[in-house]
């Protein structure tokens, strides 16, 4: 099992686009990844720049899917284009 979680800070004036792309992104891997056992986008209550991408995977063959699938090419590149990502990954 794959853990991660994805942290995002956003430019000034891009949260809301990057919230907007990070949630059809969940919407449509939620839908569509074979292997996901959960994958959800959760909001700081103190931060109002920060929002976190928290996923969970059955293995690397579907996460490595995930990535390749046309609604990640689609959405994360939007993400990056508004702020930053930090990731963390933890296996088990």
């Amino acid at each position: 099992m794959i853990r991660l979680n994805c942290f995002f800070k956003a430019d000034e004036g891009k949260y809301d686009d990057a919230l907007e792309a990070a949630i059809a992104l969940t919407a449509e891997t939620q839908l569509n990844d074979e292997g996901c056992i959960a994958y959800d986008v959760f909001e700081s209550a103190t931060r109002g720049e920060i929002f976190m991408i928290c996923e969970t995977w059955e293995s690397a063959e579907a996460l490595k899917a995930h990535m390749e699938a046309p609604h990640f090419k689609q959405y994360v590149p939007v993400i990056e284009s508004c702020g930053m990502l930090k990731l963390e990954q933890f296996e088990k």
